[in-house]
């Protein structure tokens, strides 16, 4: 069935109509991962992403339902995404210009629809197109799965975040390389 899975690009323009189903499938995810993972959290965090320079989204479809997607923006000068980096990294680590990182914000599929690739064609489809010099983006460390997954895509864990706003948790950091041949 995964040979009819419809893999699309957005911008920001072109998501602002699916702002519901986006978190339809977010509140399907997170439906065991605790009272922090709410419709108007997330309609919050979107709200505060989509308009971000180069926000790309990548949605997954099976006939015509939206079982999945990824989205991220490249980091700006200035970024506050590194506020609350619990570990010490190497100088510069943490330098932005709006070219050297895309962030990876989510990466969600429906539970129904889990462990089929989906995420993985995702993942690839979106980081295809990236010209960045690399990636990162935050993951549970209790994920064991996403642990997983990340590491068998190559991500290499870059050290400990906890955002310094809302009372998120403490997150892995996961840096990976953008190839340049792009």
């Amino acid at each position: 069935m995964l040979e009819n899975l419809r893999l699309r690009h957005q911008t920001a323009a072109g998501a602002a109509n699916l702002v519901d189903l986006l978190v339809d499938v977010y509140l399907d995810a997170h439906a065991d991962d605790g009272p922090r993972y709410t419709a108007e959290r997330y309609e919050q965090q979107l709200a505060a992403h989509m308009p971000r320079e180069g926000w790309e989204l990548v949605t997954a479809s099976l006939e015509n339902n939206l079982v999945g997607y990824i989205y991220g923006f490249p980091l700006a000068a200035g970024t506050r995404w590194w506020d609350g980096l619990h570990e010490p990294v190497p100088d510069g680590f943490t330098d932005e210009n709006g070219r050297r990182t895309f962030a990876v914000c989510e990466l969600l599929v429906r539970r129904s629809w889990q462990r089929r690739g989906i995420a993985r064609a995702l993942h690839d489809r979106l980081l295809s197109t990236r010209r960045e010099q690399r990636a990162t983006l935050l993951v549970r460390p209790d994920n064991a799965a996403a642990q997983q997954a990340y590491d068998s895509w190559g991500w290499q864990p870059a050290g400990w975040l906890q955002p310094t706003r809302e009372e998120a948790p403490l997150f892995q950091v996961r840096i990976k390389a953008i190839p340049s041949s792009r």
